[in-house]
């Protein structure tokens, strides 16, 4: 009776909140299935290691404890730090969390530094997740009801024109705890991202990345510049729902300073062009979040190869900064 009425009330604050809206106890059976398979046992066994370096390691969430985790992380950054609305039933949990959380890897990075002290209390600290990144692959996604991405972007016509030759993974939920934000954790985030990409043979990472503010005007020069500039080319292009969609030509291209505008650019985005990825057509108000969004389309055969060097080479599947594990 009790867990019935707090799935109602779960429910109509999600409801409330314009999330995605799951059939009544979908989530729940989600939940449990993603429980029974490999990838989250009940009981936990050694974590998956893609990489570390220092007290830090990257490795796959192995538990729902972990993924609350997770969730608690992203609550600190989303709606503590920046400007996420919570629903009441976030704000009760202290955790960002979502119906595609149980269907989803989720990669964390870990400072192993407060694992095995202990407390003033005698009892066992947890070991302090300072990084994630919530991923889904295309087989998954399949199989339950598709991307997150697909809530805002028109990403089905893509997908078809380019399956089964290209696999396709969602990237999401992406952050990173304020004192952590330092080249080697978020080095370490790719690293995990990238070998977990080569062991799945990924073809295309696609996602939504953010401008923080639901004023696309307050980022003229960095929307600009990623629509002249970055667009994605017609055969990978996707554009934002009609009910959506907000112009990011809001500058001329003869008025765009390159300069400027990388400057301004979020970090993340940066990144994700630097490494060789498209941008979609149009941006998206995320109103929950308090972010405007554009849509990131990186195919791994787009990649520069100067980073091979560095991360390792598509055909590697060893993460290059996990030796011995």
């Amino acid at each position: 009776m009790v867990t019935g009425m707090a799935r109602d009330l779960a429910q109509r604050i999600s409801n409330r909140q314009g999330l995605l809206r799951p059939p009544k106890g979908l989530l729940a059976r989600h939940a449990l299935a993603k429980m029974r398979e490999p990838g989250f046992p009940v009981r936990r066994r050694p974590p998956k290691v893609y990489g570390r370096i220092g007290d830090l390691e990257v490795r796959l969430a192995e538990t729902w404890r972990d993924v609350k985790l997770a969730q608690r992380l992203r609550y600190n950054v989303f709606y503590n730090e920046m400007s996420a609305k919570p629903s009441f039933l976030a704000e009760m949990r202290q955790r960002d969390e979502d119906a595609f959380d149980p269907i989803c890897d989720h990669l964390l990075v870990v400072d192993t530094s407060a694992a095995g002290n202990r407390d003033t209390w005698g009892s066992s600290r947890k070991p302090s997740v300072v990084g994630t990144y919530r991923v889904l692959r295309q087989d998954v996604a399949d199989r339950h009801f598709g991307f997150y991405t697909a809530r805002e972007y028109d990403i089905a016509p893509l997908i078809a024109r380019r399956s089964p030759k290209y696999r396709f993974m969602e990237l999401g939920r992406s952050c990173v705890l304020k004192p952590y934000r330092t080249k080697r954790s978020v080095e370490l985030l790719w690293h995990g991202l990238w070998t977990y990409v080569r062991e799945h043979k990924v073809d295309v990472m696609i996602g939504c990345a953010s401008f923080e503010g639901t004023d696309p005007k307050a980022h003229k020069m960095a929307l600009s510049f990623l629509h002249h500039y970055a667009r994605a080319p017609e055969e990978w292009r996707c554009r934002a729902y009609d009910h959506l969609y907000q112009g990011m030509d809001l500058l001329p291209k003869d008025a765009v300073d390159a300069r400027a505008a990388l400057k301004a650019l979020p970090p993340l985005i940066k990144g994700y062009l630097r490494l060789g990825a498209f941008v979609g057509d149009g941006a998206v108000i995320d109103h929950q979040f308090g972010t405007t969004d554009v849509l990131i389309i990186l195919p791994v055969e787009k990649i520069d190869p100067r980073y091979f060097e560095h991360f390792g080479a598509p055909d590697e599947v060893k993460s290059r900064v996990a030796p011995g594990l």
